[in-house]
Parts: C-alpha cells; sequence; structure tokens
C-alpha cells in the first residue's frame, strides 16, 4: 500500500500544485542599496473588491481573477502602482518615494538596529550591522554585548577569550554558522568566534530553541548565522582601524571589485596583534596574551537573474599565534603556554529559483576546513587537527499554493579529529548522512508554522529521529504568541570544547558510561527543548515599542558533566539516573522614538546539574541578569552627526566550586558598563571612541597558588569576571562608494 501511495503522490502532485492559481509576491523599498520590507502595503486588484495587505516581512498572497489582470498596490508616503500581472506567479516590487509626502517615508524607513522577526514562526533575533558598530565590535565574540539575546562572558584568567551561552547553555549546543554553513563546531570551539572580524559581517541572525531541521541534529539552544559582506552590495572600499590603550592593535580592508556584468569578487583583509605585558593584578600572569593573527578571506560572487543563478565561492586562511602565562620567564617556577592556530576554509554555495515558477528552487552547499591548532599549557600538551567536508541539498517548493510550503533535502558531514592530550591519542572519525523534510504553513495574516523532520545515521551515534515545530499566531493586532518544541543530540568533544580545564593542575579522569555508541567512552547527549513566547505592541509619548516574554526549558538525558567541584580533579562522565535541566526567563522592553532607541532586559536562570554526588545548580552561571542599552544619534547636518550608545549589565550572584583558597559559596553581584561615542564626518568617514567596564570592576585574585604554579591546586579557571579592569579604545571607518 505504501508503495502505491507514493506512485500516487508523484503522478498527481503537479496537479495539486496547479489546481488553484495564486500571485504573491513581496512590496519593498530601496534605502542606503539596502531593500526595507513595507508592511501594511494594500494589494487589491482593480475595479475589485478583492484585496489584502503585507505582513511585516513585505509578503502577500492572493488569488487571481479570472477576468482581472492589473493588480493595484498602494501606501502611504509612496506613489501608487498598477501591475500588469500576466505570465508570472511571483515577483518583488519596489514602490517610489512620494517627494509629497517625505515625512512619513521617515518614519516608515526607521527600524531598530536590533530586530524582532515578528512574521516567521521560530523565534529569530536580526542584529544588523548598525547595532555592531554600537561597541568595538573587532570580532563575533565581541558582537553580542550591546544586546540580550546572547549571554557573554569570560572563560578563563589566561586567554583572554569570551565565551556565549543562550538560553543558559554554552556555544557547544548553538549551531553557530556562516552564511549557514558550520563554522565553529568541535576543534574551533574554544577560540572559533575571534577568528570572524566583526567588519566582515553584514548582519547576525540569533534564532533562539530548537532550529530548522534543515540546519542538523546539534542545533539544542539555537542557532547563530553571521551573513557575510556579499560582494554585490559591498562598496569598493573599506578601511578600519581599532587601537586599545591595553596594546590591542586591529587593522580590516575590504576591497571589491566588478569583474563583469555577472561576476563580482571582495577581498577581506583582518590583521590583529597586541605586543604589551599587562599585569595590573601583580600576580605574575599576564592579564591578557600577546597575540598576532592574520585573516585573509577571498569571496566571489556570480548573479544571473535571469535565469535565477546565484552562486558564492569563499576561500580563506587564518595565522593566529598567543602567548599566555607568566610575566617573568626568569622565574625557576615558570608556567607558560602558547597557541598556534592555522586554518583553511573554502565553500561553494550554488542556488537556482525557476524563473517561471519562484516557488520552485534548489540549493547547494559544499564546504571543507583545515583546523590545525598546536598549544602548549604548562606541562600539559594538547594538539588537535580537524578536517571537516559539509554538503546539504535543499529542495523547495509548494503544495496547491504558496500558503503550503515544502522543504526537503539531503546532508552528509564528515569530520577527522587528528587529537593528541600529551602524547595520548584520543582522535576519532565522525561521519554522518542525513535526510529532511519540512512543511509550513501561512495564511499571510495571524497564523503560521513549520514542522520538520529529519533521520540521521551517524558512525559514532547510530540512527535517530529528531523533530522541530515552531508556531506563531497573532490573536488580535500587534500581539504575537510563539511556541516551539524539538530534539537535538550531540557528542560532547570534551577536551577542545572545554580547554580551560588545561589551565590548572588539575588531573583529569573520565568516568565511563559503558554504554552503547560511545564517544570517549561516554554516551550521546540527548536534548529535548520546548520554548514560549510573547509579544505586544505599543505606542507611548508618540514613539514605538515592544514587550516581549521569552520562556525556555531544555531537560536533557545523558548529559556530559564537566565536574569541577573538587579541587585539584576534573571528572567527566554521563549523568544517567537524573536529568538535568536548563530554565530561561527573559522580559524585554524595545523601544524607539525619533533618534532614540532603548533595549532593557530582565533574564532569570534556573539550571540544575545532575551530578554523581546530587543535583546542584550550575556553577558560574548568573541567578538573574539586568540589561540596559540606550542609543541616541544627533540631527543628520549634510552628512555629519553624532551617535552615542550605553550598555549596562548587572550580573547576579553565581554559585562557586569548592576552592582551596576562599571560604565563600557565591560571588558578589557585578555592574558592567560599556560606551561608545562616534562622530560622523560624512558617509566616507568617521572615529569613534569608548571604554569597557568602565566602573572598573575585577575579579580579585583570579589565579589560585598564582605564587606557585606547580602545585597540584593551581588553577586559572575559576572565572566570574572580568580581570583587566576598565579599558578604552579609539578608531576610524574610511569609505570609497562608488
Amino acid at each position: 500500500m505504501e508503495k502505491y501511495f507514493k506512485y500516487f503522490t508523484i503522478f498527481f502532485l503537479p496537479f495539486l500544485v496547479y489546481s488553484q492559481e495564486t500571485i504573491s509576491g513581496k512590496v519593498l523599498f530601496k534605502s542606503d542599496n539596502l531593500d526595507y520590507p513595507i508592511e501594511g502595503a494594500n494589494i487589491y486588484w482593480l475595479n475589485s473588491s478583492q484585496g489584502t495587505v503585507t505582513n511585516q516581512e513585505g509578503e502577500f498572497s492572493i488569488e487571481k481573477t479570472a477576468n482581472n489582470s492589473k493588480l493595484i498596490i498602494s501606501y502611504i508616503g509612496f506613489v501608487n502602482d498598477t501591475i500588469q500581472v500576466q505570465e508570472q506567479k511571483y515577483f518583488d516590487h519596489y514602490m517610489k518615494v512620494d517627494d509629497n509626502d517625505l515625512d512619513e517615508v521617515t518614519v516608515v524607513k526607521k527600524k531598530n538596529p536590533t530586530q524582532r522577526i515578528y512574521s516567521m514562526a521560530q523565534n529569530v533575533v536580526l542584529i544588523s550591522e548598525q547595532e555592531l558598530l554600537k561597541a568595538a565590535c573587532c570580532n563575533l565574540s565581541e558582537s553580542f554585548e550591546t544586546n540580550p539575546a546572547v549571554d557573554v562572558n569570560h572563560s578563563d584568567a589566561l586567554t583572554g577569550s569570551k565565551k556565549i551561552e543562550m538560553l543558559g547553555l554554552k556555544s557547544p549546543y548553538i549551531l553557530i554558522t556562516e552564511e549557514n554553513i558550520p563554522m565553529v563546531r568541535g576543534a574551533s570551539q574554544a577560540f572559533g568566534l575571534s577568528f570572524t572580524p566583526g567588519t566582515w559581517v553584514e548582519s547576525i541572525q540569533v534564532t533562539k530553541g530548537m532550529g530548522s531541521v534543515v540546519n542538523g541534529f546539534e542545533s539544542i539552544a539555537g542557532q547563530i548565522n553571521a551573513e557575510l559582506k556579499k560582494p554585490l552590495n559591498d562598496i569598493p572600499l573599506f578601511l578600519n582601524g581599532f587601537y586599545g590603550f591595553d596594546g590591542r592593535i586591529e587593522m580590516n580592508a575590504h576591497l571589491n571589485e566588478k569583474v563583469s556584468e555577472k561576476v563580482t569578487t571582495t577581498f577581506f583583509l583582518h590583521h590583529n596583534r597586541r605586543d604589551k605585558k599587562n599585569d595590573k593584578n601583580n600576580d605574575g600572569f599576564l592579564d591578557k596574551p600577546l597575540q598576532d593573527q592574520n585573516n585573509f578571506l577571498n569571496k566571489w560572487q556570480y548573479t544571473d537573474a535571469l535565469n535565477g543563478i546565484v552562486g558564492f565561492f569563499n576561500i580563506r586562511y587564518l595565522d593566529d599565534e598567543k602567548i599566555l602565562g607568566m610575566n617573568n620567564n626568569e622565574s625557576r617556577n615558570v608556567w607558560n603556554g602558547e597557541i598556534s592556530t592555522k586554518r583553511f576554509d573554502s565553500s561553494f554555495k550554488l542556488g537556482y529559483v525557476n524563473p517561471n515558477l519562484p516557488f520552485q528552487s534548489l540549493g547547494v552547499q559544499l564546504a571543507y576546513s583545515s583546523h590545525d591548532q598546536n598549544s602548549l599549557y604548562g606541562l600539559r600538551n594538547y594538539d588537535i587537527n580537524q578536517n571537516s567536508f559539509f554538503s546539504n541539498v535543499v529542495y523547495n517548493s509548494i503544495i496547491t499554493n504558496t500558503q503550503n510550503k515544502i522543504k526537503f533535502g539531503l546532508n552528509y558531514t564528515s569530520d577527522v579529529y587528528d587529537e593528541i592530550l600529551n602524547r595520548r591519542d584520543v582522535g576519532r572519525k565522525d561521519n554522518s548522512f542525513g535526510g529532511f523534510f519540512e512543511y509550513s504553513f501561512d495564511n499571510f495574516n495571524n497564523l503560521n508554522f513549520v514542522a520538520g523532520l529529519r533521520y540521521d545515521t551517524h558512525n559514532n551515534m547510530g540512527s535517530f529521529f529528531t523533530p522541530r515545530f515552531h508556531l506563531r499566531y497573532t490573536p488580535v493586532d500587534r500581539f504575537t504568541v510563539k511556541a516551539s518544541y524539538g530534539q537535538g543530540r550531540k557528542i560532547a568533544n570534551i577536551y577542545a570544547e572545554n580547554q580551560q580545564m588545561f589551565y590548572s593542575n588539575r588531573s583529569i579522569e573520565i568516568i565511563n558510561s559503558k554504554l552503547e555508541n560511545s564517544t570517549y567512552g561516554l554516551n550521546t547527549e540527548k536534548a529535548t527543548n520546548y520554548g514560549l513566547s510573547l509579544d505586544k505592541g505599543f505606542n507611548l509619548f508618540g514613539g514605538q515599542g515592544n514587550f516581549i516574554i521569552d520562556y525556555f526549558k531544555t531537560d536533557f538525558d545523558d548529559k556530559v558533566i564537566i565536574d569541577f567541584e573538587y579541587p585539584g580533579i576534573v571528572q567527566i562522565y554521563n549523568s544517567t539516573d537524573k536529568k538535568s535541566y536548563y530554565q530561561s526567563f527573559q522580559a524585554e522592553i524595545i523601544y524607539s522614538i525619533n533618534r532614540f532607541n532603548m533595549t532593557t532586559a530582565y533574564k532569570n536562570y534556573d539550571v540544575q546539574i545532575s551530578y554523581n554526588d546530587g543535583i546542584k545548580s550550575k556553577p558560574l552561571q548568573p541567578s538573574e541578569i539586568f540589561f540596559l542599552n540606550i542609543g541616541y544619534e544627533s540631527q543628520n547636518n549634510d552628512g555629519k552627526l553624532w551617535k552615542y550608545d550605553f550598555t549596562l549589565n548587572r550580573v547576579g550572584k553565581q554559585r562557586l566550586m569548592r576552592n582551596p583558597r576562599d571560604n565563600a559559596s557565591h560571588t558578589n553581584p557585578q555592574t558592567l558598563i560599556n560606551a561608545q561615542v562616534t562622530k560622523v564626518f560624512s558617509e566616507k568617514f568617521e572615529l569613534y571612541a569608548g571604554g569597557e567596564n568602565l566602573l572598573n570592576y575585577k575579579q580579585e585574585n583570579p589565579i589560585i597558588f598564582s605564587e606557585d604554579p606547580s602545585n597540584s591546586l593551581f588553577d586559572a579557571s575559576i572565572i566570574h569576571g572580568p580581570i583587566f579592569g576598565a579599558s578604552f579604545y579609539a578608531g576610524f571607518r574610511f569609505k570609497i562608494l562608488n
């Protein structure tokens, strides 16, 4: 019977697709070479009462009448248009500004630098380039400090690297991609976020909760996708110079060239160096490592709009050197470290949209990377080389009309880990092959949902299904409810993802689970995530805002525990008796009026970990966080203006592990303030200056037994706040626009 049903579906699907003729598209306007969707535009047939309005993404869908082919598109502040609809089923339409009504147009195109994508079923936050410029955004790890979507913390007292968390979960549980190709994973987890300069990034999409089945089975807490600047839209020349008074110097350059009518290329260059030794707390250790990083990316774009083809080819090379440890190398009792990383990436993307049937498209993604890290941590050697291949094929179409969309495809991933810890081979090979199907429904009004299922077979994890579901419902105007559910799986790369354990003399003990499909003697982690979001728009004092509540819970089976609870040892094991769970609650207010933007949020975390000796709250996890960001722009005077940005984080108490030096069970709350001012002289040139941690908060004595690094209890991994204190910087941005 199943066989006959398959044949029936294949045969009759084309008839189902074309049984009802529907016209759909998107209404936009262009400003500063960027496309802005128009929400609430009126769409109706000439001399007819049949019509609709565009949603928040500017999208619309309308049934075609038998006796009319002229479509009217209108919106206040723009010139009304009449479109002759003949053969096309889908089109993008750009409206022209009505010169007699410029005031309304200004209001329409004004956008908050950080936006919620309300029309999507997924819980998505879009961080624009304007948001990235609010701070000293020199790499991806520093891109989230001015918005509450992601938490940024310090990882250790030696490398100066920052770690990110979402929903209380560390970055290994977040799918981090560049242009939807996995980028920060496995060997690159510890430092990979610092390998992508912020000036290369066009926007960042943050998806909370389980992501789409298209993106794999590992996106447990969510997905962070960085979209790089596209050659077709990039400017001929961009220069950025940065100087930090801690001795950090950065230079970035983008060089864009149009090779032909269809081919454009951009060269991205990046240099980062810190050669100043800082030891403000006089503990004998460098507060920040000495560093020399060189980064090169060449991006090619091929565009054939007439035939519906677009392609990208990227090739990148990175060389990063870090020196860390004791400031005085003349001591007989010395602890030094070195981290040398060389990385090569290459990716190819090809997309095809059927010019006659725009709802049908095919996408192909291919990527290869080689990540080679050689490191010395005191007396420990840790070397890891990861060679990865990623491929993804995705087909998009509709069923009956554009309200019912389908997406399916195949995915293959291969990872070869050559991993050596103190001359002991702990490497492995991972191969996975998966298929996925996703159905989306959207009534282009108040309801849409996405339901997906993927099946994967993995040489070290076995075969398994991972379902995902996302729902959006708008019962009344400007009030949106979103819900999500999903399952995910993950192999814990216990050494690569937790290199802070090497910044100590702790012994490392793996307690084997002795279960099937194990890696490092540990079982695969299984997670289930639930999410609920409420969003209410409001008007206040002539401005617009949104009040948002997010709640997420993640339950784990076979959670891999990295147990730092006892001094001198790290125990690693599966939590099998009782479940560990992560609960996060966030209340957020976004408000904009004229040239003023404000975002404030309150976060509360309840994270319980099932250790071998009982359930405890997650260590070094703030119980609550209060966030505030304020931005203001002065009046634009012939391209000249001032920009002011202020960010405050009030971090609540955090539970401490047992400590041979201190008896405290929790940290004290801490207040961190960052600020920046930018002077825009013209569209081509601007200067900026700012400071971080302006209240000069410092964790006292962050390194345990810093005076005796040979002590078995020496530990530089227990970090709950900044150790450097206040820091200041200045820089410039220069553009050649045409």
